[in-house]
């Protein structure tokens, strides 16, 4: 876990902080595969606090079963790991915005 410090969010950055974290997980899942081959995709995240927030995300996907040959796992790990590069890169630009 890195520590950016970070003022306390507020309700509006933390809702766009989990959106931002979603949107990127989605496209990340949707980018490896087509949406028609996707059973079920559901992207979680939760935060708690407001300083220091601790975001949690979670990626469960099913696919039909009809695609053959898809690492699953590794492309929920993929889009959870940019999630959570897209979260920090949203806090970074929050804290550059802080201190000016």
């Amino acid at each position: 876990m890195k520590t950016l410090g970070l003022p306390e969010l507020t309700t509006e950055q933390i809702e766009r902080l989990c959106l931002k974290a979603e949107q990127v997980a989605r496209k990340t899942v949707l980018s490896h595969i087509p949406s028609k081959q996707v059973e079920t995709l559901n992207i979680t995240t939760e935060t708690k606090g407001t300083k220091p927030v601790t975001l949690t995300i979670d990626v469960e996907l099913a696919l039909t079963s009809s695609t053959k040959n898809v690492k699953i796992k590794q492309i929920a790990d993929e889009a959870v790991k940019q999630a959570f590069q897209a979260a920090e890169e949203y806090l970074e630009e929050i804290k550059r915005h802080s201190q000016t």
